[in-house]
């Protein structure tokens, strides 16, 4: 067994101690970042690599509860962003080491924006440097980011949901049962993987969602590069259909995610004239039928804009396996280090880890 495959099978259980940690002892804290994005008058949201992904939930639950947050790429923040008076700055990151994140703390201290920083460690510069830690405290990933990326995706849905006052027992249990009831049925969907002819060796894949799910939908194209070391694409899918589909071909590979509640007839209807066109059709949401796609999962019961806690998890038990047909090891980067820590260039020393 891979130690990406470990990693995956454990995701659950850690995402419970995650949610009793930030619920429990944690809890002054989340209230305390709450309180000051409600202060602010300006919310940022930033990360980079996976970290970025999960702030894609982060941004799409605080839009869709009427408070607008700006979604920045770590380096784009740091190079290329004004940050407005009066901010508040939540910054995403599991080791609060990569260069990029470390540079921008400078950056909010001079602009006197508060910072909220979602980390797993606690002795980071980014957590020395916070106003307030927020520390999922799940076990550190082998590699590829699986726990750490879904942790810091809870921990930043929690705040954002206290930030909304949406954050009540029904809303603590309603993601509690589904992280129970998602750990019966890895084994299913890992054969279901196995058996289906959706993934190819040189396969071209195209990956769409809407709202949270797009958090999992970029996810899903950085672990078929990091782990499979293949290509892929992620889009949202109403932007996929404003001139993207012009490319499709006989055989290519389309993974979507379908919302419970928002643009489902919309987004199978897409699902099937994918079909048509000649694509193979992964299906990833609530309540789906088995005859909508090629590969199908159906996720346990979870609220809509929540679904995103639960639906990275049958992409990457694809990515592991996709990591086997191209003979390649999804445990081991060739040219990434763990943690960047240079702006230069691309190729680490395999001793050091420097450029």
């Amino acid at each position: 067994m891979t130690e990406l495959m470990k990693d995956i099978l454990k995701q659950p259980e850690e995402l419970r101690g995650t949610l009793d940690r930030t619920l429990g002892p944690g809890k002054a804290a989340l209230e305390r970042a709450a309180q000051i994005i409600r202060q602010a008058k300006h919310v940022y949201i930033t990360g980079i690599g996976s970290s970025w992904h999960a702030g894609m939930a982060v941004q799409s639950l605080l839009d869709s509860g009427g408070l607008p947050a700006c979604l920045v790429d770590a380096s784009e923040f740091l190079h290329s962003t004004q940050i407005a008076r009066n901010s508040a700055v939540i910054v995403l990151s599991r080791s609060g080491q990569s260069i990029e994140i470390v540079k921008l703390l400078t950056k909010t201290r001079q602009a006197g924006a508060r910072t909220i920083a979602i980390t797993n460690t606690p002795e980071s510069p980014l957590a020395h440097s916070a106003d307030i830690t927020l520390n999922p405290g799940a076990s550190f990933d082998h590699f590829v980011s699986v726990t750490m990326y879904s942790a810091l995706t809870l921990v930043g849905g929690l705040l954002a949901a206290a930030v909304l006052n949406n954050l009540d027992e029904s809303l603590t249990a309603s993601l509690f049962a589904p992280l129970s009831a998602v750990q019966k049925v890895l084994d299913v969907w890992s054969e279901q993987v196995t058996e289906s002819n959706w993934l190819q060796r040189d396969m071209l894949a195209y990956f769409l969602a809407r709202g949270t799910s797009l958090a999992s939908c970029h996810e899903a194209r950085l672990l078929w590069e990091e782990a499979a070391k293949a290509p892929a694409t992620a889009l949202t899918t109403g932007g996929f259909r404003h001139g993207p589909q012009e490319m499709i071909a006989e055989g290519m590979r389309f993974g979507l995610w379908v919302d419970a509640e928002r643009m489902r007839s919309q987004d199978l209807a897409v699902a099937a004239d994918l079909h048509k066109l000649g694509g193979k059709i992964m299906l990833i949401g609530q309540d789906l039928p088995e005859s909508a796609g090629d590969l199908v999962f159906s996720i346990p019961k979870i609220p809509s804009a929540w679904q995103f806690l639960i639906d990275i998890m049958p992409v990457q038990l694809a990515a592991e396996r996709l990591s086997h047909l191209r003979g390649v090891d999804c445990d081991s980067f060739r040219i990434c280090s763990y943690i960047v820590e240079s702006e230069y260039g691309l190729i680490a020393d395999p001793k050091t880890g420097a450029p």
